[in-house]
């Protein structure tokens, strides 16, 4: 791989901003001192960020691993693929953004993730007596984590995921050591996932609001939020389903990240990002995670918060101790951009060089 040092760059580590300073980088790894041989990259001041993470993603094609990464987006983490082998294949793309999965997601039999998005009946769970032996199939598959899909009950649909049975999962993906995600959509559904044990839940509801005191109860349990505003916002915008209900709006998907952003509760960035024809909308991937930090500005998030929830508190709530941040040890996954995101957002936008483990992809 080779050894380089980025000179003159003030560096965001993860958590804060420093006055210019090298950065080295050995056989893919960040190091105290530079390696023999090593080349220069002159940053001339521009600032210097570790890999974005985008915590939810959905991959239907390997080429998206190089659109992710050119984007800065250096480690992707897919919540739901209805064909495992894509995702090792996307796991091969030189120069493509490392990607996790959950493989494939637990819900009801004929629920919406097979009726619609084409996931194998097989994969459906009818009860609680079910979840172990589903969760052991994932965890055999190589899922990184477990989805669960909590949608709300809409009459003469096929019943949705019960509770208990969204508990059960959650025991036994626990026992088996795996982290629990669940889709809702619905103030109601985020009430069943954080009531079921899960350790995030992903979107925030269009029809309504998440309450201060529902807030509170999420940070006192230290579940994660993933508020997804790209893809709430581009269902917002262009309303996919024959009829929009009254109420409907993005700025509750907005008041919902303010009240759990008041309470403390710990904000990962994710945008939901997919190519796939038949989801309600479609956030372009990598591209959308700089749209999701400016959605998340209009809800009161610091351009810091922002950059914390893409780097170190994504890396630290899935567990990825190599990435996340600018140390010595870790991988370099770096992003180069000019101006200061850490004062304007949208200076994540003017990226100047991408490396994924040391190897420059942009």
């Amino acid at each position: 791989m080779g050894a380089f040092s980025i000179e003159n760059a003030r560096v965001f580590d993860g958590e804060r901003l420093s006055e210019p300073r090298s950065v080295h980088v050995v056989d893919g790894l960040i190091t105290e001192e530079p390696g023999a041989d090593s080349e220069t990259v002159d940053a001339a001041g521009a600032v210097l960020l570790p890999g974005l993470i985008d915590a939810h993603v959905h991959i239907s094609d390997p080429e998206q691993a190089r659109t992710l990464a050119h984007w800065g987006v250096t480690t992707a983490l897919d919540m739901g693929a209805k064909d495992p082998g894509v995702i090792e294949a996307t796991r091969g793309v030189a120069g493509g953004s490392d990607v996790r999965s959950a493989g494939f997601p637990a819900g009801p039999p004929h629920g919406t993730h097979i009726a619609r998005l084409g996931f194998p009946e097989s994969v459906g769970i009818s009860g609680p007596d079910e979840a172990e032996a589903w969760v052991a199939a994932r965890v055999a598959e190589g899922s990184d984590y477990i989805k669960v899909l909590l949608e709300p009950e809409i009459p003469q649909q096929p019943k949705p995921l019960q509770p208990e049975t969204a508990a059960a999962i959650v025991r036994a993906a626990h026992a088996a050591g795996k982290k629990v995600i669940a889709h809702t959509t619905t103030g109601r559904t985020a009430e069943i996932a954080v009531a079921s044990g899960v350790d995030a839940f992903t979107h925030t509801p269009l029809g309504d609001v998440l309450g201060v005191e529902f807030a509170r109860e999420v940070a006192s349990r230290g579940v994660i939020a993933i508020p997804t505003l790209s893809m709430m916002n581009a269902m917002a915008t262009d309303w996919p389903f024959p009829v929009r209900p009254p109420g409907v709006s993005f700025e509750n998907c907005l008041q919902s990240l303010r009240n759990l952003r008041a309470a403390g509760v710990t904000i990962v960035a994710g945008t939901d990002a997919n190519t796939n024809p038949a989801t309600p909308a479609s956030p372009p991937p990598g591209e959308s995670l700089h749209t999701e930090f400016e959605l998340m500005g209009q809800a009161g998030v610091t351009p810091v918060e922002s950059l914390r929830a893409a780097t170190s508190t994504a890396a630290d709530f899935f567990g990825l101790a190599d990435r996340g941040r600018i140390q010595p040890g870790l991988r370099a996954d770096l992003v180069l951009v000019d101006g200061d995101p850490t004062v304007d957002i949208s200076a994540t936008r003017a990226i100047r060089g991408v490396w994924i483990a040391g190897e420059r992809v942009r």
